[in-house]
């Protein structure tokens, strides 16, 4: 699952600020705030705009990991190979 650490460094290694992540999702100012607070996060989000997020954000080059994916730690982002 999404969560808020992730969407701010997914968008932190693609050089994006809120509003172009807004931009590129459609969605509101207020909706990616919420995503992005560790007190809200994308987990009280509908299913369908975690969808959109993630979307955009894969088809801008960014790879999510789930919890021990990467070599140690929890979930993550990297840039795939072709973005770096």
């Amino acid at each position: 699952m999404l969560n808020a650490n992730q969407i701010r460094a997914a968008r932190a290694l693609l050089n994006w600020s809120q509003a172009e992540l807004v931009d590129k999702t459609g969605l509101s100012m207020t909706t990616i705030r919420r995503m992005e607070d560790d007190k809200i996060g994308p987990e009280r989000s509908s299913a369908g705009n975690v969808e959109t997020v993630t979307r955009a954000l894969e088809e801008a080059g960014v790879l999510f990991l789930a919890a021990g994916e990467a070599t140690a730690g929890g979930p993550g982002v990297r840039l795939g190979a072709d973005k770096q």
